[in-house]
């Protein structure tokens, strides 16, 4: 079976690039950060495949952009008897893969992770700089202060939290972290 895997960063991106004309018989899609190995799509993938089945992604960096993750994500696929082939990269990690092969993972993986570390800077040191001018103002509140009010009035008047955060449009997480801001003042 041949099982594609996408990745995208942010909600309002498109993955419609990554995968095109390449065949597969079930495709898993993240939108999430490549950081680490926490996505939902990437676990499901992984609980999916089996002996015998091949991973397609388009690049090295779709599939993780931590080296030490990437690695091992390809190494234990292997291990498995799972086969994973980048597009991009035209390449294909089998378990009987070239000294070349491993050399061109860590190289590319290395690459990746650069390029995120170069990212999380720039985005570190513009934020430093909006701070200086004081045109910083944080995130952006979900709930006007009025709405978070009456979040936790009806969460103490025992609404189930499932059904607010469905009300107010915001994820269950939101409402447990107005609940702990709540507590803490």
């Amino acid at each position: 079976m041949v099982v594609g895997y996408k990745r995208v960063s942010a909600l309002d991106q498109a993955d419609l690039r990554q995968l095109d004309g390449v065949e597969t018989d079930k495709l898993f899609t993240d939108k999430a950060s490549g950081k680490d190995t926490n996505r939902p799509q990437l676990t499901a993938m992984l609980g999916f495949v089996r002996e015998g089945d091949t991973i397609v992604c388009h690049a090295m960096d779709r599939l993780a952009r931590n080296l030490d993750d990437l690695r091992k994500l390809v190494l234990d696929l292997v291990k498995r008897g799972v086969h994973v082939r980048f597009v991009k990269e035209n390449l294909t990690f089998t378990g009987e893969d070239s000294p070349i092969a491993h050399l061109l993972l860590s190289v590319i993986g290395a690459v990746a992770q650069f390029e995120r570390d170069l990212i999380r800077e720039r985005q570190r040191e513009g934020i430093a700089l909006a701070k200086q001018r004081k045109v910083y103002l944080g995130r952006v509140r979900s709930l006007s202060p009025a709405q978070a009010d009456d979040l936790r009035r009806r969460i103490k008047a025992g609404e189930r939290k499932t059904l607010l955060a469905r009300e107010f449009g915001i994820t269950r997480t939101t409402v447990y972290e107005y609940m702990r801001r709540y507590t803490a003042s």
